[in-house]
This record gives C-alpha cells, sequence and structure tokens, in this order.
C-alpha cells in the first residue's frame, strides 16, 4: 500500500463515499453462520505531512442492518441485544495505525451500544484510483464486550466485520 504516493498527490483529506462503500458481518447463530450487511454512514481518513495514515474514523448505521431475515432484524433492536433505538450508529477511531507497504493495521475505539471496546482492522486490499481510495479490512469483534451475554451456541462470540471503503479525494 503505497499511501506516500498519496501524499504526493498533495490530498491529505479523503471522505467515504457511502453509496459505494459495504459493511457485513458474519456471526455463529445455532451451529451455522448467519452474515448482513450495514450501510455505512461516513469515512474518513486523513495523512500526515509524511504522506502517512495520521487519522482514520467511520461510521455506519446499526437501525438499518439487514441479515435477510425480518424477525431477526426486529430481535437486534431489541435493548437487550444491540438496544438500536438507544444506539442506531456504530462508530470508529483510531487511534494507532502501523504498517508498511505490506499489511496495515488500524486499531482504535469502537461505540456500540452506548459502550466504547478495543476493535483491530487489518487491511486487506488497497487500490489507488485517479480520485479515490479502495480499502478493504476485517476485525473481529468480542460481543461479550458489549455486554451481550445470551449463550455461545445460541450467538456467536466473535462477530467478524468485513468493510470495503471508497473514498473520494476532499479538497483542501
Amino acid at each position: 500500500m503505497n499511501w506516500i504516493m498519496l501524499g504526493e498527490r498533495r490530498c491529505v483529506r479523503w471522505a467515504a463515499a457511502p453509496q459505494d462503500s459495504t459493511a457485513h458481518f458474519r456471526v455463529g447463530h445455532f451451529g451455522h453462520t448467519v452474515g448482513g450487511s450495514i450501510p455505512v454512514l461516513d469515512g474518513r481518513l486523513t495523512l500526515g505531512p509524511d504522506g502517512q495514515p495520521a487519522t482514520v474514523s467511520g461510521a455506519v448505521d446499526l437501525a438499518a442492518i439487514d441479515t435477510g431475515n425480518a424477525r431477526r432484524d426486529r430481535d437486534l433492536r431489541k435493548p437487550r441485544l444491540l438496544d438500536l433505538d438507544r444506539h442506531p450508529v456504530m462508530s470508529f477511531v483510531a487511534d494507532d495505525i502501523t504498517g508498511t507497504d505490506g499489511e496495515w493495521r488500524v486499531a482504535g475505539v469502537a461505540t456500540v451500544r452506548g459502550r466504547d471496546v478495543p476493535l483491530v482492522f487489518t487491511v486487506t486490499k488497497f487500490a489507488l484510483g485517479t480520485d479515490t481510495v479502495t480499502v478493504s479490512a476485517e476485525a473481529v469483534l468480542d460481543r461479550r464486550l458489549l455486554g451481550l451475554r445470551a449463550p455461545e451456541f445460541l450467538i456467536g462470540r466473535c462477530v467478524t466485520i468485513a468493510l470495503h471503503v471508497v473514498l473520494r479525494a476532499q479538497t483542501p
């Protein structure tokens, strides 16, 4: 990943294009894997003077979660699960961005259900376009950190979050 090239292009601020970006998740449920999609609301990337990532943040619309099963989606809204009437958005702010051209790690704090929990994304794809940057990344969230105490056979402990975000150059 050549972040320095981005810096050479003199664009230091990038913003997600929600219509071109996706967030998906996978979690165990009764011995099967259940997945779904979550609309991307926002994403920001700024580069430092050295052309390397300085800040990363983003948000997804949990209130619009879609698992392909209307009943499951309604259940997720309940206070004992995601409590989406009170906490409709999941946000993320990076506090440690490390890597080389071969691999990037973006660690930070996700806010879900009113709780701040650690989350580490591994960048799995990076593509530079004319005025866009496309980034794919994955993280694993331990749902117990959110206070969700359902038995693991009912809801798996680990939720895999996969992002595909298209960022567009912002003018200074």
